[in-house]
């Protein structure tokens, strides 16, 4: 009976784990255009591993880490990597409210132009925290599409934000396995 009683359990929780690891790991149907402009909600180094991917997967990017509404003219998609780094804060000259103003006044811009956003967490755990974890918050349901190292979601924080707002998430093992899905999100 207890043999049987744990076959069961476990196989309830593997099927619960496939229709769950579906939804995480969704194709997203929608593409995007090019240009792209690569920047930072936080201001971590992430940013840089982004740029380095785009041009791997030869796309038209520029990579502007305070960008302003200006910069914005004659792009067709955002990609925001979000993590917050306060060494890179410091670096950008802004305090931790300066950013989370900057973040959201340049979405509200983003919005204005209606251009989509795709949302990269590239740093994994150790790029998590409380500020991360804001931005990360406020900044997902702007987004088309997100991709994230799998450790970064440890705590489903990012799969429990896409299902709320019907988001595709991709989930990729490593930072550099994050070019196949970018690839495919900018061709036929």
């Amino acid at each position: 009976m207890k043999k049987h009683f744990l076959f069961h359990s476990a196989s309830i929780l593997i099927c619960l784990s496939l229709v769950y690891s579906a939804h995480i790991y969704s194709e997203p149907s929608e593409k995007f255009e090019q240009p792209v402009l690569i920047t930072s909600a936080g201001q971590s180094a992430e940013v840089q591993l982004a740029n380095v991917l785009a041009k791997r997967a030869g796309l038209t990017a520029n990579l502007i880490k305070t960008p302003s509404e200006n910069d914005l003219e004659g792009i067709k998609t955002v990609a925001l990597v979000i993590g917050a780094s306060l060494k890179g804060l410091g670096a950008a000259g802004l305090d931790v409210e300066q950013e989370k103003l900057r973040v959201n006044q340049f979405i509200q811009s983003i919005e204005e132009k209606n251009l989509p956003i795709i949302c990269l967490h590239l740093g994994g755990e150790a790029r998590r925290g409380e500020l991360s974890d804001e931005l990360i918050s406020y900044c997902i349901p702007y987004s088309k599409t997100v991709i994230v190292v799998k450790s970064g979601n440890h705590d489903g924080l990012f799969s429990s934000l896409c299902e709320e707002n019907d988001i595709p998430l991709i989930i990729v093992e490593k930072t550099a396995d994050a070019l196949t899905p970018l690839i495919k999100l900018f061709t036929d």
